[in-house]
């Protein structure tokens, strides 16, 4: 999926992305999970996965678990 905004702009999954990695770090920082002294290293990783996982799972359905049926 290419997006039609000027090369070097990010596209609407990858701005998600970055959002959620922030504020999931923030909090990983809050609880002393990760320090800041480690979030250069730490960030990638994090906003790779989401990043990644939003492009296989763009239809954005909520997760169903055991036993539950459609509505």
């Amino acid at each position: 999926m290419r997006s039609n905004a000027p090369e070097g702009f990010l596209d609407k999954i990858q701005k998600e992305a970055l959002q959620v990695a922030k504020e999931m770090l923030a909090k990983f920082i809050e609880t002393r999970t990760v320090s800041p002294n480690t979030f250069a290293e730490v960030f990638p990783s994090v906003y790779g996965v989401i990043c990644a996982t939003l492009r296989r799972d763009a239809s954005c359905e909520a997760p169903r678990g055991p036993g539950q049926e459609d509505a």
